[in-house]
């Protein structure tokens, strides 16, 4: 058994694969393993990922692509290591980064373990950190998901900052329908299910923000995928019979994001507007018209109109569409 596997999914990534290489170069170390999944790539990423020479990196193929779900599953049914990382194709990390990760995890003996990251865009360099502040310490998961009126571990949803027990099974896999928004049902589920975790800073993965290959740039009819993606939480929740304050928050998660995504609609063709905001409507109409009313109460005005316009709560016209003052506000405030 390996003691690390690192997943990668890549799809014609060709412009950052030099990069991503370079840093799993620079963080070679015996037993760890590098499963870089080419996700059908048309452009060079695969003579690339055939010419590298990185110790233990292993290049699994789809010949159609699947999506960014159903990579990272094929990475994890070939995954040896005792714990599994993820790290997208147009990201990179610094050198000695993975093995302070495993060090974590080891000495901390918890399910997983969450980090910071580093948000770059051009030369611009941010740190992001998790919205829990006791760092070094073996914590219950479950309560992660609270507080349920303020900002939580499920509002920090990115699976490349963490590191996890391989042993976690079926909690790792991701639903393949998903191509964009995979990642909030699959820590809604770590942390109603797993033991425990830890938060560390280790300031050593570099997330590269506004990339031409990120699905969230895309267009088309994935981006609307966070719909089906809460629809699934929500059913979840009800399905075990979870208590009120995480179907709240689940709520608050579902409206953040819904008002997040139709203040960046321009995006998408006025179909796909047409559908987001008819889809909204439905789902915002299915809540607890009080817990509703409560989620809403905590923003500020800006998004509180922008959905109860989308609504039909109010006599007011939908506002917040992309290249509006208003959208910009609305935009910020999502995150």
């Amino acid at each position: 058994m390996s003691v690390l596997s690192v997943i990668s999914p890549v799809r014609d990534v060709a412009r950052y694969v030099p990069d991503l290489l370079a840093s799993l170069s620079a963080n070679v170390r015996p037993g760890f393993e590098f499963l870089v999944v080419d996700d059908g790539s048309t452009d060079a990423t695969a003579e690339l990922l055939r010419r590298a020479r990185v110790p233990g990196l292993r290049i699994l193929t789809h010949q159609a692509p699947g999506g960014p779900s159903a990579a990272r599953n094929t990475g994890l049914a070939e995954a040896s290591g005792r714990y599994v990382t993820f790290l997208d194709g147009d990201d990179w990390i610094r050198p000695g980064y993975l093995a302070e990760l495993v060090a974590a995890i080891e000495t901390l003996g918890c399910d997983f373990v969450m980090t910071d990251h580093i948000e770059a865009k051009g030369a611009r360099r941010i740190l992001r950190v998790p919205p829990e502040a006791r760092l070094g310490e073996r914590l219950p998961a479950r309560p992660a998901i609270l507080p349920q009126h303020d900002k939580s571990m499920v509002d920090y949803p990115y699976t490349w900052a963490g590191i996890y027990r391989r042993a976690l099974g079926p909690l790792l896999e991701f639903d393949p329908r998903l191509h964009t928004a995979e990642d909030r049902p699959w820590f809604w589920r770590l942390y109603r299910r797993a033991d425990d975790f830890a938060v560390v800073s280790l300031r050593g993965l570099f997330y590269r923000r506004g990339a031409t290959t990120a699905l969230t740039r895309i267009g088309d009819a994935r981006q609307l995928h966070y719909f089906d993606a809460f629809d699934g939480i929500l059913a979840d929740l009800t399905a075990d019979g979870e208590p009120p304050e995480l179907h709240y928050k689940a709520i608050r998660n579902y409206c953040a994001i819904m008002a997040r995504q139709i203040g960046a609609e321009a995006r998408l063709t006025p179909g796909l507007q047409a559908t987001q905001r008819a889809r909204a409507a439905a789902t915002l109409r299915t809540f607890p018209p009080d817990v509703l009313a409560s989620v809403l109460r905590g923003w500020g005005p800006e998004r509180r109109d922008l959905l109860e316009g989308v609504a039909g709560l109010t006599d007011q016209p939908p506002r917040g569409t992309r290249g509006t003052r208003s959208a910009r506000r609305t935009r910020m405030s999502a995150r």
